[in-house]
């Protein structure tokens, strides 16, 4: 692999304070010191940010089992577009992965045709059923970097506290799709003003609450981490900031469709804009992004659930919740820098350095030596997001036709220039 020198950017790596205008120089994959080779390759990044390579820690790339709708190939070149260089796929495959063979297998297929990199994040429960512990110790070892049983949620709280303290034993955080089932119901949107005027069934806030409260009582009683994904109430985020403040392990993430949609959104009956939690109300809508400000939500991920299009052009009752969101993700958080709701260097935060901290991964830095994953980004470049040119199997995007600002110019994995604007 030749060297690589990035010139004339922005440099803006928050785990080592590095913050000015310098060049970057990569060989035999890994951030180096000192001039580039002659021979190096050179990328122009003038008036565009270099930053560590972007992670997003919640990805649905529904293989096995699910091809239709997305591969490690598909999803990982979706990634690479949006300016992604890990991700963490969930395990609510076909079959789950909940065993070291699943495992196995989800390792070599990225290994062989994923653009970035792929992390796998293991099941709590056995079939994602919510009854049976899955062997914790054996997926440590087949090399997850979590455990969740996220697009369901246990629901049984002894077996989850059980969950948190195995967890601990094996330096695993424990991520968790927060829902209580019987006060969900068969909700399918956000209950208030508008599932009435709409007529559709309500999911109240609560049901996300009571978990995201058993979820700290929990991590404090284990003394372990426990991490909340895809917070959309302005309850959930209260919780989190008090137990924070109490020293609890307690993390959590906000999606881009989250902090960007209300309920409203659904008045069409697009059942693009259905999606698990579902969109809530402007006021929680604004407690995300207080919480994204002042720390309390220390990550944002995309939650990207490609669905076939045959599965979302049905009654919004009966269609699957979901959208995709890697390739417009980077933009609409970009939007909260525009809009100084947060600084840029808070928001490579959010993409790097604090979940690698999270994950234990030897990413989100450009320190010397480390794997010499990078992302260029162009704040200022506007676009139109188109979803027909997706990269994606699927088109379930409530943002197609969405003027953005601001994307990802140049992906770059070990060295390697896997996407290029």
């Amino acid at each position: 692999m030749k060297p690589l020198l990035i010139q004339h950017g922005h440099v803006l790596d928050p785990a080592n304070k590095i913050d000015g205008v310098r060049d970057l120089v990569i060989a035999d994959g890994k951030i180096a010191s000192g001039s580039a080779p002659k021979d190096a390759d050179v990328l122009d990044a003038k008036g565009k940010f270099v930053v560590p390579g972007l992670i997003d820690m919640h990805v649905h790339l529904r293989e096995p089992g699910r091809a239709d709708k997305e591969s490690i190939t598909s999803g990982t070149l979706c990634a690479a577009r949006g300016g992604f260089t890990s991700v963490v796929c969930m395990p609510n495959t076909s079959p789950a992965a909940d065993n070291a063979g699943t495992i196995a297998f989800i390792k070599q297929r990225a290994e062989a045709a994923a653009s970035v990199n792929v992390f796998p994040a293991g099941a709590i429960t056995k079939e994602l059923k919510g009854e049976e512990l899955a062997p914790i110790g054996s997926l440590k070892r087949a090399g997850v970097v979590a455990i969740t049983d996220d697009g369901h949620c246990v629901q049984n709280n002894d077996l989850m506290r059980r969950a948190v303290e195995y967890a601990k034993m094996f330096d695993l955080p424990v991520m968790d799709h927060c829902q209580d089932y019987n006060l969900s119901a068969e909700g399918v949107m956000n209950e208030g003003y508008w599932s009435v005027s709409l007529g559709l069934r309500g999911w109240p806030a609560a049901a996300e609450d009571i978990i995201v409260a058993r979820n700290i009582l929990i991590a404090e009683m284990a003394d372990w981490w426990v991490h909340c994904q895809h917070l959309s109430s302005a309850r959930s985020v209260a919780l989190v900031r008090e137990a924070k403040k109490r020293g609890v392990k307690i993390t959590a993430e906000a999606c881009p469709h989250h902090f960007t949609l209300t309920d409203e959104s659904c008045k069409t009956y697009d059942t693009n804009f259905k999606m698990n939690p579902p969109l809530r109300t402007e006021a929680d809508r604004q407690a995300l992004l207080e919480g994204l400000a002042d720390g309390t939500i220390d990550c944002i991920a995309s939650d990207h659930a490609p669905h076939c299009n045959y599965e979302k052009e049905v009654e919004f009752d009966v269609a699957p919740f979901g959208i995709i969101g890697l390739e417009t993700e980077l933009a609409l958080s970009l939007a909260l820098v525009h809009k100084k709701v947060l600084t840029l260097q808070q928001l490579v935060e959010k993409f790097t350095v604090n979940p690698a901290k999270l994950l234990r991964l030897a990413k989100g830095t450009l320190t010397v030596g480390a794997d010499a994953d990078v992302t260029v980004i162009d704040l200022s470049r506007e676009w139109t997001y188109d979803v027909t040119q997706s990269a994606s199997k699927s088109r379930n995007s409530p943002f197609h036709g969405r003027e953005l600002k601001g994307c990802a110019t140049a992906t770059i994995v070990g060295g390697k220039v896997v996407w290029q604007l």
